[in-house]
């Protein structure tokens, strides 16, 4: 299973105009190819008159699903190298459509895959990425007393606290990596004067830096 990935910080838009043309790169974060397929129809509707609507997308922390297209351009100059950017750049769960407005000077085999492929290498850095990272999910169990410490203590060790429920005692939603976890038992029956439960679960995705994780 792959240990991260590399996705979009939020949707945006990024333009640039080679040789008179226009090359307008429209990049998502999606989570299925359903997701991705609606991004590319909507590009589509908000640019009707485009010479051409060229996408890409990467689904799956290891990337499994990879589609492209060339809308009409030289076979490989236009939707290969826009995926071919995206896995360079180890991106996933991302959807890039470029907008191609004709300019009147022809580019070329050569300048069309230099610049569908230059054009989302260039969107990427312009709207930044974050790194997602594998965690193992787990729940601990503590009493009400012992349980607004934990979880301070727990964000201040930079473990991922996904959720907290209230009941009889407090269960704690966390995600770390496997490596962690031994170490992490130990740490936990410390803390708590081994009082606490500990239950480790599935697996999911979240922001390498901590914070809030997602699932896949």
């Amino acid at each position: 299973m792959q240990e991260q990935y590399r996705t979009l910080a939020g949707e945006g838009v990024h333009e640039s105009e080679i040789n008179r043309s226009r090359f307008i790169c429209a990049l998502a974060p999606v989570a299925t190819e359903a997701e991705a397929q609606e991004f590319v129809a909507r590009i589509r509707r908000e640019h009707p008159t485009a010479t051409h609507n060229c996408f890409a997308y990467v689904i799956g922390a290891d990337a499994s699903v990879q589609k492209a297209s060339d809308d009409g351009e030289p076979g490989g100059t236009a939707g290969v190298p826009m995926l071919q950017m995206l896995l360079r750049r180890e991106m996933r769960y991302v959807a890039a459509v470029v907008t191609r407005y004709y300019g009147g000077v022809k580019l070329g085999a050569g300048g069309l895959i230099r610049a569908y492929g230059g054009v989302v290498g260039e969107a990427l850095d312009a709207l930044g990425t974050v790194t997602r990272r594998r965690y193992r999910l787990a729940t601990v169990t503590v009493d009400h007393q012992r349980a607004g410490k934990l979880q301070n203590d727990l964000r201040a060790t930079g473990i991922v606290v996904r959720e907290v429920g209230y009941g009889a005692a407090v269960t704690i939603g966390i995600g770390l990596p496997d490596s962690d976890v031994t170490r992490f038992t130990a740490w936990l029956a410390d803390v708590t004067a081994g009082t606490a439960g500990f239950e480790l679960g599935g697996e999911a995705y979240g922001e390498a830096s901590g914070g809030a994780s997602g699932d896949e």
